[in-house]
């Protein structure tokens, strides 16, 4: 194990406190370095990568060669085990709204290469979409708190929040989330993926599962959500494609 360091887990990084408890835990037993990195797919490509949690769209899109770790099972509201949705977020003016009605307003994602902001909320809005088209400008955000604070400045009408994010904003910064209302959900789809580099060896990939197992155990895992650990396939996240594709097949390829 002493050639691979690199250990992070970016994707939630909410209240860091949590964080770093959970990455130090980690890094102790792994003997690695904990980053925090700014470029996540430089992060993820690297060679040297020992563990990182990633997006499942990006996982199957941008990142062939890595390998496929496992997923932890959540407990933040909309999850399911190991499947988790994103909320649909407008301003509380328009809680009583259905996704229909923001036909021709603005949203706003955190990326191009997100499932939870992009890749879902295309799939939801690809049957309703006219030539297409549904919304008249979507801009990025770079996150997704970003994004909830575009809906609160009224640069933008609608977002796709990531369930977990919401819960832990929910708990730890909860103003927010002010004005702010939830008024539909994407489907539930596998969480986000643990990785590790296409040069991790064998017996490294079994204690790298081991750990997060025992990890997902403990209160630090509880704070940020955590109830376990599961190693599903990477054909689960093929799921996440197909929502991609069904988007393209009804016309619909950007937001």
């Amino acid at each position: 194990m002493q050639s691979m360091k690199r250990l992070a887990l970016p994707m939630y990084d909410i209240h860091h406190p949590n964080t770093q408890a959970l990455s130090a835990k980690l890094a102790q037993r792994l003997q690695a370095d904990v980053e925090w990195p700014e470029d996540l797919l430089k992060h993820w490509h690297a060679s040297d990568l020992l563990l990182s949690q990633t997006c499942g769209y990006p996982l199957m899109t941008q990142l062939p060669e890595v390998q496929l770790v496992g997923a932890f099972t959540l407990s933040a509201p909309g999850c399911d085990g190991a499947r988790y949705r994103s909320w649909l977020v407008a301003r509380a003016e328009d809680e009583d709204r259905a996704l229909a009605d923001f036909r021709g307003r603005r949203a706003v994602a955190n990326s191009l290469d997100s499932h939870s902001g992009y890749n879902a909320l295309r799939y939801l809005i690809a049957p309703l979409a006219q030539d297409g088209r549904f919304f008249s400008a979507t801009t990025l955000s770079g996150s997704h708190r970003q994004s909830l604070a575009d809906l609160r400045a009224g640069k933008a009408d609608i977002a796709a929040i990531d369930c977990v994010t919401w819960a832990l904003l929910r708990r730890h910064a909860a103003q927010e989330l002010a004005g702010l209302a939830i008024i539909g959900e994407t489907p539930l789809c596998p969480a986000p993926p643990l990785i590790t580099a296409a040069q991790t060896d064998a017996q490294t990939l079994a204690t790298l599962r081991d750990e997060l197992a025992r990890l997902a155990k403990e209160k630090a895992a509880r704070a940020s959500f955590i109830t376990g650990f599961t190693v599903p396939t990477r054909e689960a996240y093929q799921e996440i494609v197909r929502w991609e594709q069904q988007a393209a097949a009804l016309g619909v390829t950007a937001l």
